[in-house]
């Protein structure tokens, strides 16, 4: 299937076999780029609007799945061919038959009230599958995210969204399990404005480029030269809610430090001092130090100096 607009980080695609996968690059070299999300089992504890059962698959499990059943698709991400795509789920384009058939996500839709394709909800509530548990995962598109982030604080501040208690920051901390204390972790996100709840549901805002900030980062990887701590400036955060999230840097060797995982988005400002501890991977005449080059990223971080040093 060819998409009549192109894929963007957050959509969803199925295949042939009814896999569920979120896509996770914005280019299309060899295929969709995605990572395996949800698979029908008869035994599956969700249930999509047709009946038919599913269960999410972690990280790891998607990887075995794909080597295993549909070799074809392995490589850094998995590849799923345009011809092998059944369906596609964008988010923005499907917000309203979403808040249609869900009461949480109308509400979402109603609190945040940005203009219509600038924004909407992916994960299992975006494939009609969400349970009593799961959280709503919302996404707003390019320089509307800081529209959202921005209602969000005025949401709080009013009561009509709920701030996170200790015991879910708490919660939030232990899934993500960073190489930075407790403290530290909360100074940083407090900051970000992408986590809230209504009506004591969880959701995220989460980051994706609009169509006119496109080409976005092409998925590849570059020649692994070791590992490295650095301190730099972050001279450009434009894309530092992305998926990679990147940090332009000024520093003697290394121009950028990219995060792939959730973590560390959003973690630093335009002009703020890092740390960072990665992979540096080269990539033409640049070096990149990559942060999150396994799922929980241990030994990796990003932390801004500018911020401890404000609180301290």
């Amino acid at each position: 299937m060819i998409p009549s607009c192109p894929f963007r980080i957050r959509d969803f695609i199925r295949d042939a076999d009814n896999w569920l996968y979120a896509v996770a690059a914005y280019d299309t070299n060899g295929g969709a780029g995605c990572i395996l999300r949800y698979i029908p089992d008869q035994e599956g504890d969700r249930v999509d609007p047709t009946g038919t059962r599913y269960r999410k698959v972690g990280f790891e499990e998607a990887y075995d799945l794909i080597a295993k059943k549909k070799p074809e698709y392995s490589g850094l991400i998995h590849r799923i061919p345009l011809s092998d795509i059944k369906e596609i789920l964008k988010p923005d384009e499907q917000l309203a038959a979403v808040a249609d058939r869900d009461n949480q996500v109308q509400r979402f839709k109603e609190i945040f009230n940005l203009p219509e394709g600038t924004y909407g909800v992916t994960g299992s509530r975006l494939c009609g599958i969400a349970d009593t548990s799961s959280d709503i995962d919302g996404v707003v598109y390019g320089k509307w995210f800081s529209h959202a982030q921005q209602r969000l604080r005025e949401g709080i501040a009013i009561g009509e969204i709920e701030d996170l208690d200790d015991a879910l920051w708490r919660s939030v901390y232990k899934k993500r399990n960073p190489d930075l204390g407790y403290e530290e972790f909360i100074l940083h996100e407090q900051r970000k404005w992408n986590r809230g709840q209504i009506d004591g549901t969880y959701f995220d805002l989460l980051y994706s480029r609009g169509y006119d900030d496109l080409p976005g980062f092409v998925m590849h990887k570059g020649e692994v030269l070791g590992t490295k701590t650095i301190e730099a400036t972050v001279t450009d955060d434009t894309f530092a809610y992305d998926s990679p999230s990147i940090f332009e840097v000024s520093h003697p060797e290394i121009s950028r430090v990219l995060s792939f995982t959730h973590t560390y988005t959003g973690q630093a400002k335009k002009g703020e001092r890092i740390e960072a501890q990665g992979i540096v991977e080269k990539h033409g005449d640049q070096k990149w130090l990559i942060v999150g080059t396994t799922r929980e990223a241990k030994g990796e971080f990003i932390r801004s100096l500018s911020l401890l040093e404000e609180n301290t």
